[in-house]
């Protein structure tokens, strides 16, 4: 609809100029009266405007690309024809001569270049908002008329009408004012020739910062979404695409920007795919090890990503608990207990409680655990899988009132990611069967952990746990058998 009204618009606009253009540079039509001068001019305007429409019923059915190249033919080829039948017209009429019909020509080709300039711009700009909503895209050339040569052009016949058209008013007033005699007659026709040249560049220069104008919304229109795209690819978000909504080198530039992100999300993926992995074979050397690892690495994975998530709306915990760290959360847990793999088969198989020396070994897998990680993080760089991972397995034995091991942390020097598992891993403990000591049921599991809150446990998350133990019991249920473990850790 903007589009038609901008239409109608240009229309009207063109055919006031033109016979203000008429009188200005063709003294053959300046002896015409008003109704002579406007009535075929108006006749002539109707039936382009009629064509114009009848045509973009054809557009419509085009492609986007096609549309963008056909609709500034379509255009600048109405007007000229506009402009032929307007001079045949004169021709034929008032036996105006070759000139003045060339003229006439002249004019029209001026108007028509001017506006299917700016109807093409403002068509792209619709186009490109319109993709932007839909999220489809352009399918461009593979070689694009540049867009330098579209300005050279551009400036080129500016200059080459500015001149013309000049040039055009000058010579007949020129010889208009041979025919003054007087000084005051001089001096008013002075007058009136500078009105009319300014007249002139003041409907060009019009024309021109219209276009202008229009180029520049559409080039802030792609170097916005550009921007917001690659934001949000810094920040992660690797699915989000620059709308392709040009055949012309930004056309380019975004199809060679999403092809870029592409191939990011499609390495992205692997490398996730591979961390998964190594999760998982982790997790499987700390059950070799130990046949009671197997439901507990998911079991207590599954409790960390519920308290995540329950917890991510909490103001303590908001600024953390975002979702890509919940998901490294989830995926780093299984790994908590992986120091295991480097204490004795004596200790961690022994089949009955632990003395106090074979206990301080046993306290030393946090430490096992995240060593190893380090080591490969001073190798690999900062990475925050790597990060987190450290933190649940060095924090994750630490208590609220700093009486936990191996660092002695205390309430907030614990990282979240430590005091999640803490809970999770204490209560899949409390509620499994071990070789010194019978499974807990899931109320005396839960009274032992309000006993602990403030004390052993984070109260907050103590409290996240008593709202969804529900999901706890569901959980337990559902991984109960260590066969399932392994299957759904990856």
């Amino acid at each position: 609809m903007r589009m038609t009204s901008r239409i109608a618009s240009h229309h009207a606009v063109s055919c006031a100029l033109l016979g203000i253009y008429g009188t200005q540079v063709c003294p053959f039509i300046d002896t015409l009266s008003f109704a002579q001068l406007i009535t075929p001019i108006l006749i002539t305007f109707l039936g382009l405007h009629g064509c114009r429409r009848t045509l973009q019923i054809w557009l419509n059915s085009k492609t986007a690309i096609e549309k963008i190249k056909s609709q500034f033919k379509i255009d600048l080829f109405l007007f000229i024809i506009a402009g032929v039948a307007l001079a045949t017209y004169n021709s034929a009429v008032h036996q105006f001569p070759f000139e003045s019909g060339l003229k006439v020509v002249f004019g029209m080709a001026v108007l028509g270049f001017y506006i299917a300039c700016d109807l093409g711009l403002r068509y792209e700009h619709s186009l490109a908002l319109e993709l932007q909503k839909s999220g489809r895209h352009l399918e461009i050339d593979q070689s694009p008329y540049p867009l330098t040569k579209k300005f050279c052009w551009f400036a080129s016949i500016c200059a080459v009408v500015l001149a013309v058209v000049v040039s055009l008013v000058l010579a007949k007033d020129l010889v208009w004012l041979t025919q003054q005699t007087d000084g005051k007659s001089l001096h008013t026709a002075a007058l009136h020739v500078s009105l009319e040249v300014a007249f002139v560049l003041l409907v060009m220069l019009a024309y021109i910062l219209s276009i202008i104008s229009a180029h520049g919304s559409n080039l802030a229109l792609f170097l916005d979404s550009q921007k917001k795209v690659l934001n949000k690819v810094a920040e992660g978000e690797l699915g989000a695409r620059v709308p392709i909504a040009s055949n012309d080198e930004f056309g380019v530039i975004a199809s060679h920007t999403n092809l870029t992100i592409e191939t990011l999300e499609v390495r992205t993926e692997e490398l996730a795919q591979m961390r998964d992995v190594t999760i998982l074979a982790l997790a499987s050397l700390a059950e070799t090890r130990d046949n009671e690892t197997g439901a507990h690495i998911l079991r207590t994975q599954q409790y960390v990503k519920v308290l995540a998530e329950h917890l991510k709306d909490h103001p303590r915990f908001s600024a953390v608990l975002t979702d890509p760290m919940i998901d490294l959360l989830y995926k780093s847990a299984p790994l908590h207990d992986a120091g295991k793999v480097g204490i004795p088969d004596a200790i961690l198989l022994k089949p009955g409680k632990l003395t106090d020396e074979e206990y301080s070994i046993m306290k030393q897998h946090p430490s096992i655990g995240s060593m190893a990680l380090r080591s490969a993080q001073s190798v690999l760089g900062e990475n925050s899988f790597l990060s987190v991972a450290c933190e649940i397995m060095d924090t994750h034995h630490e208590k609220w009132d700093g009486s936990g091991y191996p660092n002695g942390l205390k309430a907030y020097e614990i990282p979240i990611s430590g005091r999640l598992m803490a809970l999770a891993d204490v209560y899949d403990a409390l509620i499994s069967e071990r070789v010194y000591k019978a499974a807990f049921t899931h109320e005396e599991a839960k009274a032992i952990i309000i006993d602990g809150r403030g004390s052993h446990f984070d109260p907050d998350v103590v409290d996240a746990f008593l709202e969804i133990e529900a999901t706890f019991v569901r959980i337990a249920k559902e991984f109960a058998k260590p066969s399932l473990a392994l299957k759904s850790a990856a």
